[in-house]
């Protein structure tokens, strides 16, 4: 569904993406993660045919994404902080001018309105929405087309838990009804949750791919069984057959509490890799 073949682009002298190459399949949530001015932002618009690339390729349904049809972009919803609303306008009308423009029934506009949970503000304009809410339009202008390829920058940044777990229901439905999801995020837990794969970007370069588990995986140095105890203590056990009968004895005397292996997490892992922290 969409593919990156040796995707290199520079501004001037500087290097903003550097031999960027993977497939993402039909029906799969693929999670590009980075800090801010990784280059995360930049390979979307390359994907999505809104910015050249200076070498490489970038394709989307068979198609290079610089020559995608009227039709062929109708099946790709796109979602960036940068793509303005409307602010003036209610959360209806922002819609209606795409639905104009994509020659949609209007009757999609309430029906997509209420998926994203703004039913009960079509009325409202967008200049008087919180920033939540703003998102989910944003959301509902990416749903409106009913697209197989999803293009989501950043779609939960700046919000509450609660909002942002909404959302996180709204994209594992439409994965669930077979959309194709291409997600950036620098939130570890948000990938780890909703990404089949993930790929960490840095200074423009994919340093690793793959699962986030796969990935977690790759760097457990210490192979370690971390067992927490009732009385409080915590005890490290190696990971092999020989550490079995003092952890079967714990579990036995009733003390243990939680039993957990060593992998880090997606964080630690960019730590090591590059020195700094993902978020941010």
């Amino acid at each position: 569904m969409i593919s990156a073949e040796h995707i290199k682009k520079t501004f001037g002298d500087r290097e903003v993406l550097r031999d960027i190459s993977f497939r993402i399949p039909r029906g799969e949530i693929f999670g590009l993660l980075g800090p801010s001015g990784a280059g995360k932002t930049t390979l979307i618009k390359i994907l999505t045919g809104q910015l050249a690339a200076t070498s490489g390729q970038a394709s989307i349904l068979d198609t290079r994404a610089e020559k995608l049809t009227m039709s062929q972009r109708r099946e790709i919803g796109i979602m960036m902080d940068e793509f303005g609303l409307y602010g003036r306008l209610s959360c209806y009308d922002n819609l209606k001018v795409f639905a104009l423009l994509y020659g949609i029934d209007r009757r999609e506009i309430r029906k997509t309105l209420a998926a994203v949970g703004l039913s009960g503000s079509e009325k409202a304009p967008v200049e008087k929405l919180s920033k939540g809410m703003k998102n989910r339009l944003r959301l509902a202008r990416a749903f409106l087309t009913n697209p197989r390829i999803l293009f989501l920058d950043e779609p939960t940044a700046g919000l509450d838990p609660a909002t942002a777990e909404e959302i996180h229901a709204l994209l594992l439905e439409r994965k669930r009804l077979g959309a194709t999801v291409f997600l950036t995020t620098h939130n570890m837990t948000e990938a780890e949750k909703l990404c089949d794969r993930i790929a960490l970007l840095d200074k423009g370069h994919i340093l690793e791919s793959g699962s986030p588990q796969e990935v977690c995986r790759r760097y457990n140095r210490l192979k370690q069984i971390l067992v927490h105890l009732s009385d409080e203590r915590d005890i490290s056990f190696p990971a092999v057959p020989a550490s079995a009968p003092e952890i079967s004895a714990l579990l036995a005397e009733g003390t243990v509490e939680t039993i957990h292996s060593s992998e880090p997490n997606l964080e630690s892992v960019f730590m090591e890799l590059t020195g700094s922290k993902l978020n941010g």
